[in-house]
């Protein structure tokens, strides 16, 4: 099982997923570049300016460890990076399990992406101007679990760690793609795990990717947010059981 975490976060918000496998799978973490204790003169502007730079080191990882038959599991825009690298290197993968995925957060004709353009031109300028500012006003609203502030201090923290000139560029990367057309491309197992009030991938949106994605599970949880595997790491690690069973 190789796990990916997703934007502002690092391989730790995993901590309460991993050890319900750990028994019957080898597990991999790894911290993208330019977050966590990643490498941080391995960052390239022009690599990453495209989600397939991220699934380019997915598929590295696969080939230096070795790895086959793995159980891809994705936060976030983590999700869709893993469709890029399944598809680069198809004969890697056995199934993938996205938890919050979404191939575009952009509203297009009777697609709900969860935001208008302005709406997003606003928030990556926010981000832009200030990063510490963005990271604490915007860390409750993406928890979404207002009676528990310590998760939301904890995503803030990570927000903050992360490199400010790398997080800009991811977050340019991952707000403004658009990987609508790979979905029907998938042809192994998918979960979709989708969280209620989830500002960042609405109901929504996880429906649209069951639907373009023949060989999908499509689970609504009764966990709010956009971070389940923090805010309700039972209900996920349940969830991905059932799929893998």
């Amino acid at each position: 099982m190789l796990f990916a975490h997703g934007f502002g976060c690092d391989q730790n918000m995993w901590r309460y997923v991993t050890p319900a496998f750990e028994a019957d799978y080898k597990m991999v973490l790894f911290d993208h570049v330019g977050a966590g204790t990643s490498d941080l003169t391995a960052y390239s502007a022009d690599k990453y300016s495209q989600l397939e730079g991220y699934a380019a080191d997915i598929v590295e990882i696969c080939e230096e460890l070795k790895l086959d038959e793995v159980i891809f599991v994705g936060h976030s825009v983590s999700s869709v990076i893993g469709i890029m690298a399944y598809l680069k290197a198809p004969h890697l993968f056995k199934s993938l399990i996205m938890i919050g995925p979404s191939p575009s957060y952009i509203n297009e004709g009777e697609y709900v992406g969860g935001f208008t353009h302005e709406q997003i031109t606003e928030l990556l300028e926010s981000l832009d101007n200030n990063h510490l500012g963005w990271s604490m006003a915007m860390a409750p609203v993406i928890m979404a679990n207002p009676d528990r502030g310590e998760l939301a201090e904890e995503l803030a923290n990570s927000f903050c760690r992360t490199d400010p000139e790398i997080a800009k560029q991811f977050a340019k990367t991952t707000f403004l793609s658009d990987s609508r057309d790979l979905l029907p491309k998938v042809k192994i197992p998918t979960l979709i795990l989708q969280c209620a009030e989830d500002v960042i991938a609405p109901e929504e949106v996880g429906v649209f990717m069951h639907q373009k994605m023949k060989d999908s599970q499509f689970v609504l949880m009764e966990a709010t947010g956009h971070c389940p595997n923090l805010s309700a790491p039972e209900e996920t690690v349940q969830a991905m059981k059932q799929f893998l069973a």
